[in-house]
């Protein structure tokens, strides 16, 4: 009875809150300063977990995020679940973004959701934007600490039951199709990421195309239409080393044209007037004999991934690295994306970041030498991540940053991108992924499509966020009868530790977001509580 009393009081003064708030922006400071759960709560949580799951284990057997149970098995939290708007609405106010992305009505927009869920997500984000938890765990996480056997062992096995599980699919491919088809049955697709780092060496770039290929092979077992994208990083494939060469003669032939490359295949243009050179400041050497041999063999191996993909009909999506490399990262997905494609649709996704100022200029100048050719192209437009080793770069070079002086000019930057993309998707040419956690990007730009009368089942836009981040904005759009696809990587813990770093860190950087999915989170624990006990 305590326990119900002190949960009723937390969870209404969050919906006090919640309906107060007028927009956005005020929900986000808001909700920064009020917490998940109070300490009563926490040490209640064992209860509170049975008590909503049925269920008599204990809060150590609390079923993982990918939980499959039967969710209407709890006939007093479930209401029948609303329709999933496979249609995009055309009668609506053109000047009203609001419209389009319903967020107050928590029951669809959470619907089949289990509660168990609900509650671990809501503590993993809350834990993971406390600036002190995060800083600890990444000092710990690079300290000798990780070094003691007990130690790492104690520390892995809390990572995997918090953040791992939150933010990956699981360990193997087995793990990823329970995950896989729970997004599915939630009416949301999946990009399949396998978790690797850089390769060091030819040997190693064997080792991840082999799992690239048994990836996109796994998508045959996955129900139909569940994987919108197999991932791949070039970095995996083709040595950072090697690709920085390419990258220094690829940016001396932009300054110098007549500079010949004898081993460079036909592709698109990598450059625009604005582009960043300032990385190869003199002339470099020419490919070695042995570089060229490696060259050769980097692209047979993509030849084996993008041939798997056709097979397999799963388009293949291209990552993006920092401006040091991605010169000879685009010359891989061009020249790639010449080559294979199935009819008009691309089967090649390249990536484009919106925070560098020479994004938008790129990516026209290779949509249209695309369209020239009769090549379909498809893009992913994210915003970025590097900020800080690129700004690091310029200012050791003597040079202005590449990326936007401000967030809100990259901000206009990843919107007037996805415009030009949406408005050649409606000319019948392309395709773009919208990888944004940005509400006001994601109203934006549906409000555009259904403007233009995009129909969702063209599947030339798409949008995408990581997996266990802006779920809120996933949902609205699903509801609003857009494709949305969750960012899935996968691997063992340990592997794919760096990645979970970066979420931690990221999460921090996108608060605002944060905390409006946790409030949405908490609005609708509270409504299920409310019916439990009604």
């Amino acid at each position: 009875i305590h326990f119900s009393q002190t949960l009723h009081i937390h969870l209404r003064e969050n919906k006090k809150i919640i309906n107060t708030q007028k927009n956005f922006s005020s929900a986000a400071h808001r909700c920064m300063a009020n917490k998940v759960f109070c300490p009563k709560l926490l040490k209640n949580l064992g209860f509170h977990v049975r008590r909503l799951n049925s269920a008599p284990s204990p809060l150590s057997a609390v079923p993982p995020l990918n939980f499959t149970g039967d969710f209407n098995a709890v006939p007093n939290l479930v209401e029948p679940a609303p329709q999933i708007n496979t249609t995009l609405h055309h009668h609506h106010d053109h000047h009203n973004t609001n419209n389009i992305i319903n967020f107050d009505d928590v029951k669809e927009l959470f619907y089949g959701v289990p509660t168990t869920k609900l509650i671990r997500s809501s503590m993993t984000l809350q834990m993971a934007a406390i600036d002190p938890m995060v800083d600890l765990g990444m000092w710990i996480m690079n300290s000798k600490l990780m070094e003691m056997p007990v130690f790492r062992e104690v520390m892995l096995g809390f990572v995997k039951t918090t953040f791992y599980e939150h933010f990956c699919a699981g360990k193997d491919l087995t793990e990823v199709r329970r995950t896989v088809t729970n997004l599915s049955d939630s009416g949301l697709k999946a990009m399949l990421d396998y978790g690797v780092e850089h390769a060091t060496d030819n040997e190693s770039c064997e080792q991840s195309t082999a799992a690239f290929i048994q990836t996109i092979e796994s998508t045959k077992s996955l129900p139909e239409s569940s994987a919108s994208f197999v991932v791949a990083k070039i970095t995996a494939i083709c040595t950072p080393r090697l690709l920085k060469r390419m990258s220094d003669l690829l940016r001396w032939e932009q300054k110098d044209p007549s500079f010949n490359l004898p081993w460079k295949q036909e592709s698109l243009p990598l450059f625009a007037e604005s582009s960043p050179v300032y990385h190869t400041s003199s002339k470099p050497e020419p490919l070695t004999i042995e570089e060229e041999r490696d060259l050769q063999l980097a692209h047979e191996r993509l030849r084996k991934i993008c041939e798997k993909c056709l097979e397999h009909e799963v388009p293949l999506l291209i990552d993006a690295e920092d401006t040091t490399i991605q010169p000879a990262i685009d010359y891989f997905a061009y020249s790639a994306a010449i080559k294979y494609h199935k009819d008009d649709q691309p089967l090649i996704f390249g990536t484009i970041q919106a925070y560098l100022k020479d994004a938008k200029e790129r990516m026209v100048i290779a949509k249209k030498a695309a369209e020239k050719m009769g090549v379909p192209m498809g893009f992913k437009l994210v915003r970025g991540a590097y900020m800080c080793s690129e700004k690091e770069l310029a200012s050791t070079l003597g040079f202005k940053s590449p990326i936007h002086d401000s967030i809100e000019q990259t901000h206009a930057c990843f919107n007037s991108c996805a415009e030009f993309m949406i408005e050649e998707i409606a000319n019948g040419s392309g395709a773009v992924v919208l990888a944004t956690h940005n509400i006001e990007s994601g109203k934006l730009a549906a409000t555009k499509a259904i403007d233009l009368g995009i129909k969702n089942e063209r599947q030339n836009l798409q949008f995408a966020q990581l997996y266990g981040m802006a779920d809120g904005l996933s949902f609205g759009l699903r509801n609003a009868g857009f494709q949305v696809s969750k960012y899935l990587p996968f691997g063992p813990v340990e592997q794919i530790m760096h990645y979970l770093m970066r979420r931690a860190e990221e999460n921090r950087g996108m608060l605002s977001t944060s905390a409006f999915d946790r409030q949405l989170m908490r609005k609708e624990l509270s409504r299920r509580l409310e019916v439990a006990t009604s």
